[in-house]
């Protein structure tokens, strides 16, 4: 879904940067604005207008440890902070920032930079999602031992398995600088012998052999690092009938489509023709397959647009998205003021494409409450029990109410539930001594100072969405 950009659109692009008096893109003035990253925009982007794409790849890469990742699949809170989206479209910033790092490749200046000594101090990361991957990409550059776990077949983690194939390719991408990693010396351990401890289910379901227990691993480093994501979908576990068959949380099924498509090794056009054909373990379950279905996905959010465009992909008969919040706006109310991230109505790729199923029609249905899964005498889902509500706001709280008469039944033969996530999962922290805060994250010290990312165990640490919550890349 990402085409290649026009090298000369791209420089005009970065240009309109060039009038900006005091840019707000680069830096979170509040916690709802800006790069989270500190990324060096308006030099960069300067950079690149003068077409001087060596010193900007340069720029970039001191801030940022994965360009490829976050100019694919970030949200960019930059843009929604950029001073010229006061009056006019914002500059394409994430697009440049994607521009440069393909730029760097094409050109071979990514390549395996081994650090020029080692300090001897051994680093344990549990996790190869994005935390974990930057982690062990600074700890690497500064002489570290560094060796990570990952309990899937394949390093990655949200970037490999939860992020579509379509959005981030997980061979020409994640792979290729997972491969640059390795040749400068991280050392990953996935699968079986990566499940550290067999404290943690599998991602399918499936059952898991052990790797090192928790205590080896503190035995054997210096420090460990927890990386291991918020992975605990909400589910909806009170709604009669959710034990029926056909009913699936979100990332399952996006695991699942990617890792047939990666087994059967064809991720282009004959993708059908090897989907799930290299499983190796057969009591691996198989992967959801949307073709010919009716199929409703409860939940928006970018989990949600996956579902849905990976449902088309298989080439399901219907997609239906429910929502329960109402529709945004479609510019800034009042209470969301620039530079903070604008929380106005948008139709993503698999919205776009969904409708098409739906004569050109949008697939969402704002405002619907999920009142029961209903199945037949099989136990297979065959419909939804949904009601219409209202929205108002009551001392200062949103409070929902049901519309009398908006009863209905919608047809699902698979439903998706992309809810968001609770936090990590437990057992692993309680396996290093970790304490959870309020909100049910592994507890580390956060205060720019020297020990963040600290946990109860001055041996541990913790970093990424199991520390701070869900979030996006």
């Amino acid at each position: 879904i990402l085409a290649m950009k026009d090298e000369q659109q791209i420089r005009t692009q970065a240009a309109r940067c060039m009038d900006c008096g005091t840019p707000f893109c680069h830096q979170s003035v509040t916690n709802k604005s800006g790069c989270p990253l500190g990324n060096l925009i308006p030099e960069w982007n300067q950079l690149v207008s003068s077409g001087s794409w060596h010193e900007a790849w340069r720029r970039l890469m001191s801030t940022n440890n994965f360009p490829e990742f976050t100019g694919r699949v970030c949200p960019a809170p930059c843009e929604g902070a950029c001073v010229l989206g006061i009056i006019d479209d914002p500059v394409g910033i994430k697009s440049v920032e994607l521009s440069i790092i393909d730029k760097a490749y094409e050109m071979g200046w990514m390549r395996p930079m081994p650090p020029s000594h080692r300090t001897g101090k051994r680093i344990s990361i549990v996790g190869s999602g994005p935390a974990g991957l930057a982690a062990a990409d600074q700890l690497n550059k500064k002489g570290h031992e560094v060796t990570v776990y990952e309990r899937a077949d394949r390093v990655g983690g949200l970037m490999m398995y939860g992020v579509p194939n379509m959005k981030t390719d997980k061979v020409d991408v994640v792979q290729r600088r997972v491969e640059i990693m390795r040749q400068e010396g991280v050392r990953f351990i996935c699968g079986n012998a990566g499940n550290i401890g067999g404290v943690q289910a599998g991602m399918m379901g499936d059952t898991l052999g052990v790797g090192p227990s928790a205590q080896q691993l503190l035995d054997g480093s210096d420090a460990v690092l927890l990386a291991v994501g918020a992975t605990v979908g909400r589910d909806m576990q009170a709604i009669p009938g959710r034990d029926l068959q056909g009913i699936h949380m979100a990332m399952d099924y996006l695991t699942g489509n990617t890792k047939a498509l990666l087994d059967g090794g064809v991720v282009g056009k004959g993708w059908r023709r090897w989907w799930g054909t290299g499983r190796t373990d057969p009591s691996e379950p198989a992967p959801i397959d949307a073709q010919g279905k009716c199929v409703v996905v409860i939940g928006g959010g970018d989990t949600g647009n996956d579902c849905i465009g990976t449902a088309v992909r298989q080439g399901a008969r219907q997609v239906i998205n429910l929502e329960l919040m109402p529709q945004a706006p479609g510019q800034r109310a009042p209470s969301n003021p620039w530079p903070h991230w604008p929380l106005v109505f948008r139709t993503d790729y698999g919205h776009q494409e969904a409708s098409l199923l739906n004569n050109g029609n949008d697939v969402r249905e704002y405002g619907v409450l999920t009142k029961e899964f209903v199945g037949d005498e099989n136990g297979n889902l065959v419909g939804i029990k949904v009601v219409d509500v209202r929205w108002e706001e009551v001392n200062g709280q949103m409070r929902m109410a049901e519309l009398p008469g908006s009863e209905r039944l919608i047809r699902a033969d698979l439903a998706f539930l992309a809810l968001g996530f609770t936090g990590p999962e437990h057992p692993l922290g309680e396996a290093f001594g970790v304490d959870l805060d309020r909100s049910g994250n592994f507890k580390a010290l956060y205060q720019h100072v020297q020990g963040d990312f600290r946990t109860g165990n001055p041996k541990v640490f913790a970093a990424g969405d199991c520390r701070r919550g869900q979030s996006l890349v």
